[in-house]
């Protein structure tokens, strides 16, 4: 997002050295990731209307906010082209969407952000119950959905999100929503193929990111102040 000089292309280049092996905290195992694709397959976008969890309203939200944060340029396509939206929703009818690994069991008392995720939703839950709140913002303060508001009215809306100057009348807190779909468009777009986003790796290529081989030991000498250009290695091709 831009605003004030703050240009999100180069934040997403420049704020995210280390993101792929950051964004693997919260991903399943290969052989769990929902509908992960054959290996080689560079982890290609599920086609249209065969989301694992999200009904056409919520894809309709997701899909309009990776295009709106990842936009196509010079550097990477647009985020669904990127299969931001196909990682979102693998992500949320697997594992970790169903809070597999989260404490659900309460009490349920209000946080402070040091303590973490504080609510008595799954992920999938905060995703459903925040898009509902999330449209219903728009709609009364735009006259539309999200997906359906101009590119300035979006960007109005998620900065309000970032700063918590939005609260939603029904849904779950609005900064804790935003932070959880902004953290997993990041994930997306640095996490490894096979989950779904980062598709032809170009998230990778964008940082210089050599992929997932940790034997590099041999190229230091070789590479010493030079460039390192090579083709990223993912999951998939080291099968």
């Amino acid at each position: 997002m831009k605003n004030d000089g703050f240009d999100r292309r180069a934040f997403l280049k420049g704020a995210v050295a280390g993101g792929a092996a950051a964004a693997a905290v919260s991903l399943p195992r290969p052989a769990e990731a929902q509908g992960a694709p054959a290996p080689g397959s560079q982890g290609s976008p599920a086609p249209a209307n065969t989301y694992a969890y999200l009904n056409p309203d919520e894809a309709a939200f997701v899909e309009a906010l990776v295009d709106h944060m990842v936009p196509a340029d010079s550097l990477t396509p647009k985020g669904t082209e990127l299969g931001l939206n196909t990682y979102i929703d693998r992500a949320l009818a697997g594992g970790w969407g169903k809070g597999d690994r989260l404490y659900m069991q309460g009490p349920w008392k209000q946080g402070v952000p040091s303590q973490g995720y504080q609510l008595p939703l799954t992920p999938a839950e905060l995703y459903r119950a925040g898009i509902a709140a999330a449209n219903a913002f728009c709609v009364k303060t735009y006259g539309k959905s999200f997906d359906k508001i101009s590119e300035n009215q979006r960007q109005e809306f998620l900065l309000g999100l970032q700063a918590g100057k939005v609260a939603f009348e029904n849904g779950p807190p609005a900064r804790v929503f935003f932070a959880t779909v902004y953290q997993n468009v990041m994930e997306g777009m640095f996490a490894d193929p096979i989950y779904g986003g980062n598709r032809n790796k170009a998230g990778w290529k964008m940082i210089g990111f050599p992929g997932v081989i940790a034997v590099h030991h041999q190229n230091v000498e070789k590479y010493r102040d030079k460039k390192y250009s090579v083709d990223p290695v993912g999951i998939s091709e080291m099968s």
